[in-house]
């Protein structure tokens, strides 16, 4: 009997939906890499999707068609992501085993440990690595609530979209980082990506992937703050959160309102940060990564280095990308960049 032939897609386009804008990017898989298709941004409502519910599914499904019209209009597939509450991650060891055996054990630990009935749940896992010495392997265990994934389906299909692969926001941000940066086994790495209502947070220790945390705060809390003491529509308040109207707000009541804003997010990176170090028995954490659209709020990214201590980078998820800047129009690819994290991540990502 002969199997069928399995041809890994050259090219995967992937949409981040987030809360406050919708990232589109489609990656072409080349021998020396990846080359960068497609490209494009377009903003949501500012009430359209919160805390990942989508609350106006119309004007989602508007904004979805109304991008990829601009910017890719022959897409039929795309890969996307979730992220939040109803996500959840595990690293566990079970008796190292192949086959159907393997499975089999790693299902059992699975159900033992998600905390939704395993018939509400999709779940996925990977073998991070096997200790053939002890005779056991370390399995990475994924779980997400079966009716959050249905929901972006659907709204995928009824936008006229197949969905191959529903992936993790944090495991986005990973692969974006893998394939443009080398990772150093002797330094601890926090890869954070700030979005409008959640924040990713990976941690990576000995070089591999260690643990996830996402915190149920972003940068909402600093629109709405800001866009009160300012008194600034949607439109003139995005822009603030941007850097993009430097010198017309009062810059030190800018910086005193963005880091009283923050409080709860930073207080919340403080607890993961802790909770990691004592899980993973280390002092600390050498190096910050921070993506997302919280890397371009004016004076968040020195707020997060001093709330933690820990040197801070802004990530360039274009870093080893090739790409032709026209595609991003009248916007500064390098300046725009920490906002596809999420969206690169899922685009190098393999489809079948």
């Amino acid at each position: 009997m002969r199997l069928p032939f399995r041809r890994r897609a050259k090219s995967v386009a992937a949409l981040d939906i987030g809360a406050s804008s919708i990232k589109y990017v489609r990656l072409d898989r080349r021998a020396e890499g990846f080359a960068l298709a497609a490209a494009g941004i377009r903003e949501l409502p500012i009430e359209a999707l919160v805390s990942d519910e989508i609350k106006d599914r119309d004007a989602v499904i508007f904004n979805i068609q109304g991008l990829l019209d601009q910017c890719d209009p022959r897409t039929t597939d795309v890969v996307v992501s979730i992220s939040g509450h109803g996500v959840i991650t595990d690293k566990f060891e079970v008796d190292q085993k192949s086959g159907s055996e393997a499975e089999q054990a790693i299902l059992f630990e699975a159900e033992q440990r998600s905390p939704f009935d395993v018939d509400d749940v999709s779940m996925d896992y990977h073998v991070l690595r096997t200790d053939d010495a002890r005779g056991k392997m370390e399995v990475l265990l994924v779980a997400a609530r079966r009716e959050i994934v249905m929901e972006y389906l659907n709204l995928l299909r009824d936008a006229g979209l197949r969905t191959p692969v529903v992936d993790t926001d944090a495991f986005a941000v990973l692969n974006a980082y893998s394939i443009n940066y080398d990772i150093d086994p002797d330094r601890v790495t926090a890869l954070i990506n700030i979005g409008f209502d959640t924040t990713n947070v990976v941690f990576l220790k000995d070089g591999i992937y260690h643990s996830t945390r996402d915190i149920s705060s972003g940068g909402r809390v600093i629109y709405e703050v800001i866009q009160r003491e300012f008194r600034l529509n949607q439109e003139m308040t995005m822009k603030v959160i941007r850097g993009e109207l430097e010198g017309t707000v009062d810059h030190d009541m800018l910086r005193a309102t963005i880091r009283s804003a923050a409080d709860e997010l930073l207080t919340g990176l403080e607890v993961a940060f802790s909770y990691f170090k004592t899980l993973a028995k280390t002092d600390a954490v050498d190096w910050i990564v921070l993506s997302g659209g919280g890397a371009l709020i004016p004076f968040l990214p020195e707020s997060v280095q001093s709330k933690l201590n820990v040197p801070i980078e802004i990530a360039n998820p274009l870093r080893n990308i090739e790409y032709d800047p026209d595609l991003f129009g009248e916007l500064e690819p390098e300046k725009i960049a920490p906002v596809l994290a999420v969206g690169v991540g899922l685009a190098a990502r393999e489809v079948y």
